[in-house]
This record gives C-alpha cells, structure tokens and sequence, in this order.
C-alpha cells in the first residue's frame, strides 16, 4: 500500500492546535449553541427550564452535564420542521431518514451548515490519505440519506474530482472503477464486499485497481473486515463515522497514517461519554453511550443527543483532537439473548475467523419452545463448497461463536451467493421472535 500520510502543512492550523486553545474554543463555540437553541427553538426552552438550567449557567466544560439530552424520538415528536432554529426559508437543504420504524426523523440545513459539513468531510477525506486533484468514486446512497450528498460536497470541498455513482448496481460499479481509474471510494463496508465479489465475477484482480483508499461508513465495522478489504485491493480501508441528526458523515475519521481510531472534529462537535444505564458522564478511557453536542450547526443545533452507539474517548495521537474507538454497537443494536448481550460486529468478527467462509453473514433471531434462540447463515466460499467443508466450517463457527461470545447458535452454511447481499447498509439481523 502507498503511504499516504499527509503533510503538517496541509492541516486546518485547529488540527494540531494544543488542547488548551481547542477547549477554550469549545467552551466559547458551546456556549453560542446552548444560547441559539433555547431562544430559538421552544422544546429546548421548555426542556431547560424544565430542567432549572440556563444557558448562562454554562461556566465551564463539565457543567454541560447540567443539561437535558436529546433522544430521536424528540425528532419524530417534532416533526418535521419543529427544532429549527432559524426561519424556514433559510433552510436550503432538507434531508430525513427512511422512516421504516416510524415518522422519518428530519434534519435541516442552513447555507453556513452546509460549508460547516462539507469542510469536515474535506478534512476527514484529507486524514484519509486522499488529495486536491484525486478522483473519488462515491458509492453511498443519493438522496434524502445523508451519506450521498454529504460526501459529495466534501469531495468537492477538497479540490477532487467526484463519480457520483450512489449506490447499486455492482457490475456498473466495477466497471466505473476499472474506467475511470479512481484513487479512493466512498461505500458503506457492506457493500464494498459486493463491489468485491463483482471483481472476481468479472475475471478482475481486485489489487489491480486504481483504488488506493477506501472510507467507510454508516454502519459498524470490524477490523477483520478492514484486514479482508485492504489484502484484497492492497488498499487503505479507512473509517469515518457520523450521524444525520449531528450533520451527517464527517463528524469524526481515522488517519491513514495511524488507524488507530476515529479523530472527532472537536471544533465543531463536543462529545461525552455516559453510562447509558444511568445517563452520567463517564471519564475519558471508559466505555458507554456516545453523546454529542453541535457547536456551530445554525439550521438545527442538538443539545446532549443520545447517538446509542457505543465506544470510549483517548487522547488525540495524528491530531491533537481526542479520537473515538471504532464503534463496537449501538445500544439498540444490542441482542439480549437468554441474558447474555450480543452485537452483529461480535458475530462477523467469528465468521470473519473461520476458514472456508465467504464474509456474508445474516442473524435470525427466533423462538425455540419458550427460549430465544439464533441462527446464523452464511455461505461457503466457492473452492470450500462441498458438504464436508460447509459441515466443518458449520461446527467451526459455532464453537467460534460459543467460545467467543458465550451463547450456542445454530449456523448454516449455505452455497456461494446464497446470503442477501446488501445495496447500501447491510441488514444484519432478522427478528422473528414475535411471529411465532
């Protein structure tokens, strides 16, 4: 793999600024955002002085702990345009969810918050190891998702060339990258296997492409995947992380040159860790619930918003900034299954281990008699696809899973291309406990 570290001199100066000058720039920047949203949008009014707390009360970092959380259903209670602070039409941008366990929750967007992202997305593209001049072939969805047009803008921000592809489409996809000879991609993880497989059905040597980098995100990913990625494309596989309601992808990325967790852009988003039992902040170095709190988003500033993923905050190391560890679930991710807690990264890191597996995998949760119960399919790689190996790499996995995660599973080994295949984030676990 090229070394794609980049040069001090082509950091935004609040990268490697001390700590010191960037918690003073917090606390001014936060204190604006705790003012914006009370006088200007009535829930958070009603919620601090519910609360007994005023912006004013904010004298240093720690006493945001004073203040209420957010929590997405107060997105869907609001909808669709009630947290906006500024007049509608000031709004230029409108994007949602898909709505599929509910209301969509809406976020909007002033001009200032659109060259806010797409400079976060620029810098977070920069850590990745990409440059001005590169071409980045952008597969994440178009659309009211954020993850299309976020990564648009930044791509542009950054002075390279975008391939707005979206998402879809695999063979498309495979030939675009072998034409266009692009030097990163922009996917969700998933998918990128996908791309992957399209590869080898095309008689194409994946480590024969263009592609120097690849940044991934929306969805959690292990770092068996990363390894799975990088030795298949001799490629960078970098992550980034973000979320609608806090801007979109940008809020946080990996350095390329040390992989060693995601940088928060501390200048713009202010990040806690609470122990999401009791909703306390925890230190620096434990794990829990992520929460952040935007610092300069005008159109619809989020106070203390609950992300439910689930990681821990260290020191800055390629910036000065504090990074978060890849995020190992969401708390309503989670799988609790007869009493033992679950998460799909737990599972794929085990298939991920095993030989003779393709690295697709689904969850079928269900009920055996009164007791919850999982299956895991898989599908054997193509050169393991006889039964005897599908038979031992079944009993493999299972023990893997047993050993490794504490609960006994059933795992089929199905024929290669018999597991789903996502189109964009992947749909990791199937809950039919209640349609028995």
């Amino acid at each position: 793999m090229k070394d794609l570290s980049p040069n001090k001199a082509d950091l935004d100066p609040i990268e490697i600024a001390s700590v010191d000058e960037i918690r003073n720039l917090q606390l001014e920047r936060l204190k604006w955002s705790l003012r914006h949203a009370y006088e200007n949008v009535p829930m958070y009014r009603q919620r601090f002085d519910e609360a007994g707390v005023h912006p004013d009360d904010l004298k240093e970092l720690k006493d945001l702990a004073k203040f209420p959380f957010t929590y997405k259903n107060d997105l869907r209670e609001n909808y669709p345009f009630g947290l906006f602070a500024v007049p509608r039409e000031q709004i230029v941008r409108l994007h949602a969810s898909s709505g599929t366990t509910g209301k969509p929750t809406v976020v909007g967007y002033t001009a200032n918050d659109i060259s806010m992202w797409a400079d976060v997305l620029a810098r977070s593209l920069r850590a990745s190891g990409l440059r001005a001049g590169d071409t980045v072939h952008n597969a994440y969805g178009y659309g009211l998702f954020t993850g299309g047009l976020g990564a648009h803008y930044g791509i542009e921000r950054l002075g390279a060339t975008v391939v707005p592809m979206g998402g879809g489409q695999t063979e498309k996809q495979v030939g675009l990258i072998q034409d266009f000879t692009p030097d990163g991609i922009m996917v969700t993880p998933s998918y990128m296997l996908n791309i992957l497989e399209g590869f080898h059905k095309a008689g194409l040597d994946p480590r024969e492409s263009s592609l120097s980098v690849g940044v991934f995100g929306a969805e959690p990913w292990t770092n068996a995947m990363r390894k799975e990625v990088e030795d298949a494309f001799d490629m960078h596989a970098v992550d980034i992380y973000g979320l609608s309601e806090i801007i979109g992808p940008g809020v946080a990325n990996e350095c390329v040159e040390t992989k060693d967790g995601l940088h928060i852009w501390e200048d713009h988003f202010y990040p806690e860790i609470i122990n999401p039992a009791t909703g306390e902040v925890v230190e620096d170095g434990e794990e829990g619930e992520l929460v952040f709190t935007t610092l300069t988003k005008e159109g619809m500033p989020m106070i203390r918003y609950r992300t439910r993923d689930l990681t821990r905050l260290l020191p800055g190391s390629a910036r000065s900034m504090r990074r978060m560890e890849k995020i190992t679930g969401r708390s309503d991710d989670m799988i609790i299954l007869r009493g033992v807690n679950v998460f799909p990264t737990q599972i794929e890191e085990q298939v991920m281990a095993t030989g003779g597996l393709a690295p697709y995998f689904q969850i079928e949760l269900y009920k055996s008699g009164r007791m919850d119960a999982m299956r895991v399919y898989v599908e054997a790689n193509a050169d393991a696809a006889d039964s005897l190996s599908k038979t031992a790499a079944a009993r493999m996995l299972t023990k893997h899973i047993k050993d490794m995660v504490g609960v006994s599973t059933e795992v089929i080994v199905g024929d290669p291309g018999e597991v789903a295949r996502s189109q964009g984030k992947a749909v990791r676990v199937i809950d039919n406990r209640d349609k028995e």
